[in-house]
């Protein structure tokens, strides 16, 4: 009886101590698991199962490339004219290293003759001198493709905890330049709406309609960093390529003011008579040089250069724009949340 005794202890013994072993074994395992999550180690493989969404809010600068430019270089812009938006989107992240972001904004741009053009420059002394001006307000919806530099896991938990990323996508805006009336019209009226903005594209300034919906090309570069678990923060700086002109109601040639619809339509079409001498000895030279081909019909005089009126045998000198496609920059801070966290870190006492 006394071996049967002894050998039942030593089976209990036996038994609690395997168990001990056991569930040391087991607390080890579960301490690595719970380490190799809390530092985002995961297994790519697993990415297709933690596809994540995202929603986001930006807020956006807006800056203009085009005719009303301070100088004829093709990336000249007024900062001085930086203008606000604000933005939201959708987020899909589907691989590794791509997500597509589906975004709306709404913001304006802004150009002007007097304030940028310089009228001591000899060529920027044109621009000054044709006195052009705008704003425009743009609503765009836009889908781009990001390609990160440097890859997620498995899970939203262990995405990258920053990266930088290119994009390149589609868009579709709608806008609508509009000026503020002068004072008087060509011929020294006074008009009614004087100082108020008014919608350029039905006056048909250079007696050519344009639409007003449009698409463009977003392309630029970014910077994504994790704030949270679910909380990134972004930075971008892109262009959008449009496929208009006429952002700022200018793309070509001066036409016969005279075909014109109205005294309204053509003070908002040529306004260097606006330009008075003693700004700089190059603006006083041009606007010294008048046409007078117009004095009898209309009882105004049109300044030579960026303000001749329409004709055949002076095309060289009646130019209003330089017919190059305009632009405009978008820069970009972008807040997002991810929505539909299907992993969640596991919680032992």
């Amino acid at each position: 009886m006394k071996k049967v005794g002894l050998l039942l202890l030593i089976m209990a013994f036996l038994a609690v101590s395997t168990q001990e072993a056991y569930s040391q074994i087991n607390r080890r395992n579960i301490k690595k698991s719970n380490r190799n999550i809390s530092k985002f180690r995961g297994n790519k493989a697993s990415f297709k199962r933690n596809v994540y969404n995202a929603v986001g809010l930006s807020l956006n600068a807006f800056n203009y490339y085009g005719d009303l430019s301070p100088s004829a270089k093709k990336l000249s812009t007024d900062l001085s004219f930086t203008r606000p938006a604000i933005g939201g989107s959708f987020v899909h992240r589907f691989g590794p290293r791509y997500q597509l972001v589906a975004s709306f904004m709404f913001g304006g741009i802004k150009g002007s003759d007097n304030k940028s053009a310089d009228p001591n420059d000899q060529d920027a002394a044109f621009r000054y001198v044709r006195n052009l001006s705008f704003r425009n307000r743009i609503q765009e919806l836009s889908l781009v493709g990001q390609v990160d530099l440097f890859e997620n896991d498995a899970t939203y938990l262990s995405r990258a905890r920053w990266t930088p990323y290119v994009y390149a996508g589609i868009a579709v805006f709608h806008h609508n330049p509009q000026a503020k009336v002068p004072s008087t019209d060509l011929a020294g009226n006074t008009l009614s709406n004087a100082g108020e903005w008014v919608d350029l594209q039905p006056l048909k300034t250079e007696g050519k309609d344009y639409k007003l919906v449009q698409a463009a090309i977003p392309f630029g570069i970014g910077a994504r960093f994790k704030i949270t678990e679910v909380i990134d923060i972004a930075g971008e700086f892109g262009f959008r390529y449009t496929f208009t002109d006429y952002l700022d109601d200018v793309s070509g040639y001066y036409v016969d003011l005279r075909t014109l619809d109205g005294e309204l339509a053509q003070a908002m079409s040529y306004r260097s008579n606006e330009v008075k001498p003693g700004v700089s000895d190059k603006v006083d030279a041009i606007i010294a040089n008048r046409y007078d081909g117009y004095q009898g019909d209309l009882g105004f005089t049109t300044v030579a250069g960026f303000g001749h009126v329409n004709d055949d045998e002076k095309q060289s000198k009646n130019v209003r724009g330089t017919g190059d496609k305009d632009l405009y920059m978008v820069t970009s801070i972008r807040v997002t949340y991810i929505i539909n966290k299907n992993y969640h870190r596991a919680k032992f006492r």
